[in-house]
């Protein structure tokens, strides 16, 4: 009989830690790995060792083989971008390829019953991709009553408005959480800028954040301007909340999550 291994890749978000536990009975044999691009929040790490507590099982740190700034050299200076997902394929994607080798893998995926979304995940022929959540029609109230239930709750980075996980300077971050990072992790808030800038001296003009560079951004009025909007906009959803679907109201979609439509799977679930 051939061998199955049965891998799930974390991402230090909510969906994939709510999987791992979710398939923590199910499959004894489950591998927990993490592909650490050393560029992730702080509260990505901390999230991920209290999640190997509850589990009780290691989760194995895979690095890729080379940075992401040997990475951005090798692009000439290119930073990655929705069109450009270099940084996954590289950072993530390779590594777990090269995890996996020649073995064939059920590869454990947290896409949820109530989310469109496809996912930028392997297409290797060894590799089998599987759906537990869209399989159960688990929603997104299912994923938080799991977090809670064993005690591990949502990734703390959600408490200062960080809708995802990845990395610090992920470009499908909306405006508001560039200022939240500026205001909670002033350092890396730099360090995504000073990207900005080098590539920017290589003579490849390109921003993290669409139509603006991280320096226009942080200006005091630019970012009091961001945080009134953010303002305005939930104040609007809060007062559509009466036009709720029946899904809705029972909790199965939520009109004040940021969407998830886009983002790579391996990166941010």
């Amino acid at each position: 009989m051939v061998k199955v291994r049965h891998i799930l890749s974390l991402s230090g978000g909510k969906d994939s830690a709510a999987l791992a536990i979710y398939m923590r009975d199910r499959v004894a044999e489950m591998e927990y790995i993490f592909h650490d691009t050393e560029k992730e929040l702080p509260e990505t790490y901390e999230y991920l060792a209290r999640l190997e507590s509850v589990l009780g099982r290691p989760i194995v740190r895979t690095s890729p083989t080379d940075s992401f700034d040997h990475w951005l050299s090798v692009y000439g200076g290119m930073l990655p971008s929705n069109h450009r997902r270099w940084c996954t394929r590289m950072l993530k994607l390779k590594p777990f390829e090269a995890y996996v080798g020649r073995d064939n893998v059920i590869n454990y995926v947290g896409l949820r019953a109530d989310e469109p979304r496809i996912g930028y995940i392997s297409t290797k022929p060894n590799i089998k991709a599987v759906y537990p959540f869209r399989e159960d029609g688990l929603v997104r109230a299912d994923i938080v009553r799991i977090l809670e239930d064993c005690g591990l709750g949502m990734p703390t980075y959600t408490e200062w408005g960080r809708s995802r996980s990845g990395c610090f300077f992920c470009f499908y971050q909306q405006k508001i959480e560039w200022v939240r990072l500026k205001e909670r992790h002033p350092d890396l808030y730099e360090q995504a800028k000073h990207y900005e800038t080098e590539s920017a001296a290589r003579g490849v003009n390109f921003t993290w954040s669409q139509s603006e560079s991280l320096t226009e951004l942080e200006r005091p009025e630019r970012m009091a301007a961001i945080k009134l909007n953010r303002e305005v906009v939930e104040a609007r959803k809060k007062a559509s909340r009466k036009n709720l679907s029946l899904a809705e109201t029972l909790g199965g979609l939520d009109n004040d999550e940021p969407s998830e439509s886009d983002g790579c799977l391996i990166c941010s679930l």
